[in-house]
């Protein structure tokens, strides 16, 4: 092996993110530390070797990088209570869905203790969460967003992209907690509300034999965890507010146009809504930028 390969990653919480980071490290022949609150799931990622032994204040000066894949107030915690016992030489890094809350805390710690850390959104999940859902590849070829500090920001960016290399992401952006939050209540959250309110039609319970593409596409994150999403979207509620709504008013457009059996409305309304996402796929194509 060679010394990168040896090198000592540390996990806080083996849900999905968590898991596939532990997956993807140890796969690369990393030494993986994690700690989990479900005794099942520590025990489960021992046996099938991902994680070689429990993530402690004791051994904690021995990873490298430390990732902080929890709920954001839970990642806070963590860092707060394993900030004395890290190595000068880490880089600390939340996998948090929201970063406003959590990179001000998290920016405070590591200046009181002279650490690295920088906010971290993998672009990368399924509908289904848990260590058992967790794999190797989740990260390969997606997007990886980052937070980073104002001091030392280039230096950070190229120490989070060396470690962050066995996961495979494909392209790094970095942005502020604040213009991260905003879009992600657009791109994601909006996403996961609509999709949860849409599948509470009744129709929803006999659709079997009706529906195809386009049912399984828009319903597909209803499926969620809810303890998750709340705190996510409570931390994120003037954004995610806004977003819905311009959607209830958007909607209410429609609904208009059908109440009034006004074709020459709907079309326009159909019409601005195909353009509206012809220009976002092509900005779309424009910005994303792969990684050599």
């Amino acid at each position: 092996m060679s010394n990168q390969s040896q090198m000592t990653v540390g996990i806080v919480g083996l849900g999905l993110i968590g898991g596939s980071m532990a997956r993807a490290f140890a796969a690369a022949g990393y030494r993986v530390l994690a700690v989990d609150k479900s005794d099942l799931t520590m025990t489960a990622a021992r046996q099938e070797g991902v994680v070689a032994d429990t993530l402690t204040p004791e051994n904690a000066a021995e990873c490298a990088l430390l990732l902080l894949a929890v709920y954001p107030a839970a990642a806070i915690e963590a860092f707060r209570m394993l900030a004395p016992h890290l190595s000068p030489a880490v880089l600390v890094m939340d996998l948090c869905g929201t970063k406003r809350q959590v990179t001000e805390a998290c920016f405070a710690i590591a200046a009181e203790h002279g650490i690295d850390y920088v906010g971290g959104h993998p672009m990368a999940g399924t509908q289904f969460s848990g260590f058992q859902n967790s794999k190797a590849d989740l990260f390969v070829g997606a997007p990886m967003v980052l937070v980073l500090p104002e001091k030392r920001h280039s230096i950070l960016k190229e120490k989070a992209i060396s470690l962050l290399s066995p996961a495979g992401f494909a392209s790094f952006s970095d942005t502020t907690a604040e213009i991260h939050d905003r879009v992600i209540a657009f791109t994601s959250q909006l996403a996961h509300v609509v999709s949860n309110a849409y599948v509470k039609s009744p129709q929803a319970q006999i659709h079997h034999g009706f529906s195809a593409g386009s049912y399984r596409d828009l319903t597909r994150v209803a499926w969620l965890n809810e303890t998750m999403w709340c705190e996510l979207f409570l931390e994120n509620r003037d954004y995610l507010s806004e977003e819905i709504g311009i959607i209830i008013n958007a909607l209410a457009a429609y609904k208009k146009s059908l109440d009034e059996n006004d074709p020459a409305t709907l079309t326009a309304l159909l019409r601005d809504g195909r353009i509206a996402k012809e220009r976002a796929d092509q900005e779309s194509e424009i910005s994303w930028k792969p990684l050599p």
